[in-house]
């Protein structure tokens, strides 16, 4: 069996089997509902109807279990069912409800069973299941297997069903990429941004405001404030207006634009008053709010292409299950922008996007993949519009010479994109920038110019984000750079710390105050603990990059004693010449 992504995924899926008769066997009273492999490993989700909670020794054992079971080189084998009906009803009669309830759901798809056998071909377990499998369990070493946790999970996805157990586990073709991944996996959880966050005094999420909605404490808002600085100046460069618009809108805004009909179940409404029919929404797009800014004035030929930008603040509903820090949120702003433009002007300025895109992905040292999305079952306007679409999207990468992936069907309602997934340290992929490319909504709205001829045409309008938002971007970064941020991000760039109060104070006022001055941020350090406590604190727990001590001898040469963060002492400089490099690292953001 050739040991590739697409025969991992299989052995990941057979294991999941293993580990369910492993669970079924050490708790009797567990019924099942899913188990799929996932691109990491895989899960499976139990009903113990006695109410145990499974514990970190029940993982154990459980894996120890699998790994006996792996041993007796037990076959899978495909079983069509022939009778659904008796099928269903041996399910219930086992009290596999969530099985009969999945068999029930997929009577007409041809349904089979896999069952694992022992070497005389008696059935040890049986799961619903499409496959495919491996030939038997002599292709999983059990060393390579590891049971990582356990989470809570409702049934199908919905918080209205009962709440299940999910274990995640994973495994590899052997221990070595095993023990890889789980090195990766530790890495990972030191990074986590909600970890960080509280360590840093980042952004809080309150239980008195509601799940998805953000806190932005000082520390976490001065890094956004630099990244908002930054997005604002390359946008005027880059030839952009930037434009504000209001929170809230009549429902008909949204029907015209279309949301009503296709993005409804994740808008918030609010009723003007009680004696009222009147609905406002939430707003959870900017773009109808800027094409109505677009509609304002007369536009020509010689006027296009506007591009219009916007840091919009937008509320989408979300699952309360699905909410994660400041990855997925209920309320976020979105570094928003919108292209209004020719036909013949299309290609050029999605090239201009994705050269934004790279520009600004290099500064944080991160490198991107490419996905083109194309139309979804559900979407808005003629199919020969989305077929212009994706050709004008496809051109300007083949263009380019870039390299990307089709992933057909999860383009936005409205028209097809171009995702663009960005890498971290770790080598993870993020969803952030973004390209849609809309026929639509020009239409909808129908808002149009003057061309060279004098004919009255609508407008191509290209939906675009560099960041996608603000929250989740801020979450990637304190990942990416696991808290240490570069020193034109760092919410304290600088501490100061005395050896003595008594006798170094003055002069590290004076040089406090100096490098405030010169637009540094800077903290004095003058608390009564220990000197080396205090440079530890900076830049190890705090992840300050400098730390600058005061003596006697510095206050002689009128120079600071440089500790910088991950390397140590780096030697006494000149206190301007120590402000200037600082001043360098600021403005090119180093």
């Amino acid at each position: 069996m050739e040991k590739n992504n697409e025969t991992l995924h299989v052995l990941r899926h057979s294991c999941s089997h293993i580990m369910a008769q492993a669970v079924q066997k050490l708790f009797p009273q567990a019924k099942l509902a899913i188990g799929p492999a996932t691109d990491t490993g895989f899960y499976y989700d139990f009903d113990l109807t006695d109410g145990h909670a499974f514990t970190q020794d029940d993982l154990v054992k459980i894996e120890e279990e699998m790994k006996n079971i792996i041993k007796q080189n037990l076959t899978f084998e495909k079983y069509v069912i022939p009778d659904v009906d008796k099928q269903i009803e041996e399910f219930k009669a086992e009290g596999e409800i969530y099985k009969a309830e999945l068999l029930e759901e997929h009577r007409n798809d041809n349904p089979t069973l896999y069952l694992t056998k022992d070497k005389d071909g008696n059935v040890l377990f049986n799961d619903l299941c499409a496959g495919p499998h491996i030939p038997n369990t002599s292709y999983i070493k059990g060393n390579a297997i590891k049971l990582l946790k356990v989470a809570g999970a409702y049934w199908r996805g919905n918080e209205k069903n009962k709440m299940l157990q999910r274990i995640y586990a994973t495994v590899y073709w052997n221990k070595e990429d095993l023990q890889a991944y789980l090195t990766f996996i530790e890495e990972a959880e030191k990074r986590d941004h909600r970890k960080l966050g509280t360590q840093l005094d980042l952004f809080s999420v309150r239980e008195e405001i509601g799940s998805g909605f953000v806190l932005w404490h000082p520390n976490l808002a001065t890094v956004r404030e630099e990244i908002e600085n930054y997005w604002r100046s390359e946008h005027r460069k880059r030839g952009y207006v930037i434009v504000n618009t209001p929170q809230i809108a009549k429902s008909k805004l949204w029907e015209i634009s279309g949301h009503m009909d296709h993005y409804k179940e994740n808008m918030f409404f609010i009723q003007k008053d009680e004696d009222s029919e009147e609905q406002y929404v939430v707003k959870p797009m900017n773009c109808p709010f800027h094409i109505l800014i677009y509609q304002a004035n007369r536009h020509s030929y010689r006027s296009l292409p506007l591009r219009m930008a916007e840091l919009g603040t937008v509320y989408r509903k979300e699952k309360s299950g699905a909410l994660a820090g400041l990855t997925r949120v209920q309320g976020f702003t979105q570094d928003d922008a919108h292209i209004f433009c020719t036909p013949e002007q299309l290609v050029d300025e999605i090239n201009e996007i994705i050269d934004f895109v790279a520009d600004t992905m290099a500064i944080f040292n991160m490198s991107f993949e490419v996905e083109l999305s194309t139309r979804p079952e559900s979407f808005v306007g003629e199919i020969e519009n989305w077929d212009r679409a994706e050709a004008g999207l496809k051109e300007a990468m083949e263009r380019r010479g870039m390299k990307y992936e089709i992933n057909e069907g999860d383009g936005a309602f409205y028209g097809p994109k171009i995702d663009f997934k960005v890498k971290d340290a770790l080598g993870r992929t993020w969803q952030c920038a973004t390209i849609q490319l809309d026929f639509n909504l020009p239409e909808r709205f129908d808002i149009k110019y003057q061309d060279r001829d004098g004919s009255m045409k609508t407008p191509v309008m290209l939906h675009r984000v560099i960041f996608g938002s603000m929250e989740r971007f801020h979450g990637i970064l304190i990942e990416h750079y696991a808290g240490a941020f570069p020193t034109w991000l760092a919410p304290t760039q600088v501490a100061i710390v005395p050896i003595s109060n008594e006798k170094h104070a003055d002069f590290a006022e004076e040089v406090y105050k100096k490098m405030r001055n010169a637009g540094i941020r800077v903290k004095l350090d003058d608390r009564s603990e220990s000197m080396n406590y205090k440079i530890r604190e900076s830049l190890q727990d705090k992840k300050i990059p400098y730390v600058c001590v005061i003596g006697d001898k510095e206050i002689e040469a009128n120079a600071v004693a440089i500790r910088k963060r991950g390397v140590g002492q780096v030697g006494t400089i000149a206190v301007d010449e120590f402000i200037t490099q600082i001043e360098d690292e600021i403005k090119n953001r180093v």
